[in-house]
């Protein structure tokens, strides 16, 4: 079902009113300011140096970060996967497994080492958020990767479910070393151009960094408190 806008004019000149004015304003121009100090961090990093800043972001957000390429991924998922405990896994429906070359991991040398492995089933509702809860390990993909911060953003869909990315103890998550930039700026920008052009966006759209934390007691920073208690992100050269 598509929503609809109800008493849109009424609302906006109740507004209006209220600030003095006849009529809402219309054909708003957008500012055009002097300075752009957000256009400064990392303005003329190269891709190494975005991946440099992101490494080191990542031991401030106790996020382990793993480099590889297409053709040692396979190994080094099993590897980190091992490390964090093994199954059950949960992973969204994304065809770009297929394009990394994960569907022997997937669909073969995991269950036959008997890793339990779920895929994100649109199909199946509400069973997607108990296999979710009952998941070791989440696995998904970044969209756009921030350097400044370390943080990996998710675009959620019907095969994208937002509750594979926190919902498992531990969090595994792709970046593609091209989905890599300078901070929240660039992906703001990113995400509008696509809602100009007409895109189709996921209603919701997670910014993550790392794993679950909270230092809302005395400022004493506790890891693990609400989501996963790990978060590896294993950036893959695509470039």
């Amino acid at each position: 079902m598509s929503g609809t806008i109800q008493n849109r004019d009424s609302f906006l000149n109740k507004i209006a009113v209220q600030l003095g004015r006849d009529t809402p304003l219309s054909n708003v121009e957008r500012p055009e300011w002097s300075y752009h100090p957000q256009d400064a961090v990392l303005k003329n990093a190269d891709a190494d140096e975005l991946l440099e800043a992101l490494k080191t972001q990542c031991t401030k957000i106790h996020t382990d970060l793993i480099e590889t390429n297409k053709a040692g991924l396979v190994e080094t998922m099993r590897k980190i996967v091992s490390e964090y405990g093994g199954g059950p896994i949960i992973t969204w429906k994304d065809s770009r497994f297929d394009e990394y070359g994960l569907s022997s991991l997937f669909n073969e040398i995991w269950p036959e080492e008997n890793v339990e492995i779920h895929q994100w089933n649109p199909q199946l509702g509400k069973e997607n958020i108990k296999l979710a809860e009952n998941a070791n390990v989440g696995i998904t993909i970044s969209d756009i990767t921030l350097a400044e911060s370390g943080t990996a953003v998710l675009f959620n869909n019907h095969n994208h479910g937002r509750t594979v990315s926190f919902l498992p103890l531990k969090s595994l998550i792709l970046i593609p070393k091209s989905s890599i930039v300078p901070r929240m700026t660039q992906a703001a920008r990113m995400i509008r151009e696509k809602v100009k052009n007409g895109e189709h966006l996921a209603s919701c759209i997670n910014f993550i960094t790392g794993p679950s934390n909270s230092a809302d007691i005395e400022m004493n920073l506790v890891v693990g408190v609400h989501g996963p208690v790990n978060a590896a992100y294993i950036v893959i050269e695509d470039l």
